[in-house]
């Protein structure tokens, strides 16, 4: 069995995938408090294939993995009220429809119609004892947020935002649009104890569109480089069995 047919084209699939990966970190550079994904790349046993003999020996092809980068990104100032950005590991917590619980660094909230601290989907944004509730008729109360996540309206007191870290952060699920899932064991989560939160800020992603474009050259370059490896062998094994079609 001729194995570098398998592992051009597991090359191929690795980076294809590279170049998804790329793509997604591409669309969530806008996403403030976005997290960069990155791909590892190994290679894993496959199988057997026969030498120029009778023995046999292991193959290998290459596998991509993802990886999130957790690293923090810059902080920018919006002076937006209901704007907040965290200093530390932690993740502001919200509520997915579904009920769920998802994890973002994305602290660009608002005020819905009912009063409702929510994201700019409209999940509610969680706090110690659930939603947090403001009174959507009193305007002139200025909103203010302490370091601790303390939120108040005027001289009321709304609530604290439900600040979590994670013990094995680094299995946390991306789902998108800054969204984490801890639904590996491994991500466990427990009341933050590192984080701050500032008021009127928010955090960029730490994506560089710049050099994902960079990337994406290199990815690109790979994947046809090792499209050239499938082809060439294809049109080998083609010749082989034309001749030995004309043979017989």
């Amino acid at each position: 069995m001729d194995v570098s047919l398998y592992q051009a084209a597991a090359a191929m699939n690795a980076t294809a995938h590279w170049q998804d990966v790329i793509a997604g970190n591409l669309a969530s550079a806008s996403i403030p408090g976005g997290r960069r994904q990155e791909v590892s790349f190994s290679t894993i046993e496959a199988g057997l294939a026969a030498n120029s003999g009778l023995a046999q020996s292991k193959y290998y092809i290459t596998s991509a993995n993802d990886v999130t980068n957790f690293k923090p990104g810059e902080m920018k100032t919006t002076g937006g009220p209901t704007d907040f950005a965290l200093e530390g590991p932690g993740f502001f917590t919200v509520q997915l429809p579904n009920g769920q619980h998802a994890y973002t660094r994305d602290g660009e909230f608002r005020l819905n119609s009912q009063g409702q601290l929510v994201t700019k989907q409209g999940y509610p944004v969680l706090g110690s004892n659930g939603t947090l509730q403001f009174n959507p008729n009193n305007d002139s109360a200025a909103i203010t947020l302490s370091a601790t996540g303390e939120l108040s309206q005027g001289a009321e007191s709304v609530g604290k935002l439900q600040l979590t870290e994670f013990t094995g952060s680094q299995h946390l699920t991306n789902i998108g649009s800054g969204f984490f899932l801890a639904d590996d064991k491994l991500a466990k989560p427990y009341p933050a104890a590192s984080t701050q939160v500032r008021q009127g800020f928010v955090e960029a992603s730490n994506t560089s569109p710049t050099t994902e474009m960079a990337t994406l050259i290199t990815a690109m370059r790979m994947f046809e480089s090792n499209q050239k490896v499938l082809q060439m062998q294809g049109d080998r094994m083609s010749k082989v069995i034309t001749e030995l079609g004309g043979a017989s």
